[in-house]
């Protein structure tokens, strides 16, 4: 299971009608609208490395409104 974080920007004024689509997309556990350079955080949790790679390209790329998308994949830590 490949679990990460997409930080994603959104243009003026189409940040509900985006929040809204990225809840609904499979995989997605959490997204949530959030204040700072960054407009919407997501929680995905995929199979592999490549399913999230066409998550982030065939859905929230192509989702109205967004500018840009950066993926912080979860890794584990030995220890922590």
């Amino acid at each position: 299971m490949v679990q990460a974080y997409v930080l994603i920007r959104i243009l003026p004024g189409k940040l509900s009608e985006a929040l809204s689509q990225i809840q609904r997309t499979p995989g997605v556990k959490m997204a949530h609208a959030v204040t700072g350079p960054t407009d919407i955080i997501a929680y995905v949790e995929t199979e592999s490395m490549d399913t999230l790679g066409r998550l982030i390209v065939s859905r929230f790329q192509e989702t109205p409104g967004v500018t840009r998308t950066t993926t912080c994949v979860v890794t584990p830590v030995s220890g922590a």
